[in-house]
């Protein structure tokens, strides 16, 4: 199996987005709806400002008594987030995710957003690897 890029696993996703100025309410409201981790934060023409993840809601809203309806993410999000180029493999988003302490990893081209990869894209990575592995083990 050859090595997976960044391009193969984000080329037909429609990342989640939000400007700065929108509230953590609608954020989290967006991440149930969606069911994802994470919301990239972008201005005009899908330039990437930040990212906002689970975890951010619990650690820089909620454990700080702030309302999510009237806090914005632009207060609370991680600015300038670690970003990978469409052509990173996806070796070097694990080893980027391991070293770094991240679930999610935007991917950038030209400095706009065309995606998002997560520890669970992975997953299903290794399975589709370990899937054709198999198959080739009952084939001998």
């Amino acid at each position: 199996m050859t090595e997976r890029h960044m391009l193969d696993i984000v080329h037909n996703q429609h990342p989640v987005t939000l400007t700065p100025g929108a509230s953590v309410q609608e954020a989290c409201s967006l991440m149930r709806k969606h069911r994802i981790g994470a919301i990239l934060v972008v201005e005009e023409k899908n330039r990437l400002t930040g990212i906002f993840t689970g975890r951010d809601a619990v650690c820089r809203v909620l454990a700080e008594g702030r309302d999510p309806a009237n806090t914005r993410l632009e207060d609370v999000m991680t600015t300038a987030p670690v970003t990978m180029k469409p052509g990173s493999t996806a070796n070097d988003a694990l080893h980027l995710m391991q070293d770094g302490g991240f679930r999610h990893i935007p991917v950038i081209d030209n400095g706009l957003v065309i995606g998002i990869v997560s520890k669970g894209d992975f997953r299903g990575l290794e399975q589709a690897r370990l899937d054709d592995e198999t198959e080739i083990w009952e084939r001998i």
